[in-house]
């Protein structure tokens, strides 16, 4: 496993891809409002654009996000 739990999570090797999932405090239904939506679909672009992020595939759920990403190294 490529994290440590003793100080949090720490993603050891950067450059793999990852699958994160990503939720709302007492799972809340967030992310049924389209302005939500809309503001993590702008941080993505945001991170592709300019963090060198690739997105392989993500999932909006009311609640909650799925992610599966790699962060591209810069050379």
């Amino acid at each position: 496993m490529s994290y440590e739990f003793s100080d949090g999570y720490h993603i050891r090797n950067q450059s793999a891809t990852h699958y994160l999932t990503f939720s709302i405090e007492g799972w809340v239904d967030l992310f049924s409002r389209k302005i939500y939506k809309d503001l993590i679909l702008e941080s993505f672009a945001y991170c592709q654009k300019n963090k060198n992020l690739c997105i392989h595939a993500f999932v909006i759920m009311t609640n909650h996000v799925h992610t599966l990403w790699t962060a591209k190294t810069i050379i």
